[in-house]
């Protein structure tokens, strides 16, 4: 059984704030630990319930986070960027399962560090007029391949947002928010216990029982993205085949939910120009 594993920074028990999410920050060397700390729980659990392989894919920022030397010696690593398909970079229809790991609530909503993609560029994704998170534009690329996610782990904002988005799914809720910095966290070592448990449980239950299906979203498959002012929706409407909706909201459409989301990738990448 393939297992991979898409791992962020803000949804980590004891991540509240920007200096630790940033390679400027003065705390981020401590996050970088926890966070492969928790992504090792993970590996540990999928290998214990009989995973014959795992694939890191370091999904934050630089995508430069986790500490390869300190990383499970039978997982492998994804790192740096950018990548094609970002947090997902990887992906594809030879795993039986997907984990998100460290992960954090949507922009508008009261998680930890909430976001979605770029916290400084975007106001708000929807995707077939469902509006998503990282979890769920994620999960629809797993989807894409024919890939169930079946744990997600961060505070328990991003732990409500999954259940929503895949029926099924495992969480384990690492933190309760307090507000947009600050939470009340697990123990790190209690917080690994419970992600080592859950990632057996999904990989030795489950996957087998099929109890969580691939998200498998429509087509066209289109994305409509808010930005925060008009002269980022005007910096991405030269991507080709973009609409503007209205003065901050622009779409794009494709039957290949793959070229949408490169689409929308470059959207946010252009708008964050200005």
């Amino acid at each position: 059984m393939r297992v991979f594993i898409s791992a962020d920074i803000e949804g980590i028990s004891g991540v509240v704030d920007g200096s630790q999410t940033s390679e400027q920050g003065f705390d981020y060397g401590r996050a970088r630990r926890l966070m492969t700390g928790e992504v090792n729980a993970a590996v540990e659990g999928a290998l214990a319930a009989g995973a014959t392989e795992v694939v890191v894919n370091d999904s934050h920022g630089s995508m430069r986070n986790i500490l390869i030397e300190e990383l499970h010696p039978e997982a492998k690593l994804i790192t740096g960027g950018p990548k094609p398909l970002t947090m997902m970079e990887g992906i594809d229809g030879g795993f039986d399962a997907a984990f998100f790991v460290g992960y954090h609530a949507r922009a508008g909503t009261r998680g930890v560090l909430n976001h979605t993609i770029s916290g400084k560029v975007v106001a708000g994704i929807s995707l077939n007029g469902r509006t998503y998170g990282e979890c769920g534009v994620n999960a629809a690329l797993a989807g894409r391949f024919g890939v169930p996610v079946v744990l997600v782990t961060g505070d328990s904002m991003t732990a409500a947002e999954a259940q929503s988005v895949l029926p099924g799914v495992r969480t384990v809720a690492v933190k309760e928010q307090r507000a947009r910095l600050a939470a009340r966290c697990l123990q790190p070592e209690k917080a690994r216990h419970l992600i080592r448990a859950a990632a057996a449980e999904a990989v030795r239950v489950a996957v087998p029982n099929g109890e969580v299906k691939p998200m498998v979203v429509g087509t066209p498959a289109v994305f409509e993205i808010r930005f925060h002012n008009t002269g980022m929706a005007d910096m991405a409407e030269l991507v080709p085949g973009a609409r503007r909706v209205d003065d901050l909201t622009l779409s794009f459409g494709h039957d290949d939910l793959i070229v949408a989301f490169r689409a929308l990738r470059a959207m946010i990448y252009l708008a964050g120009v200005i």
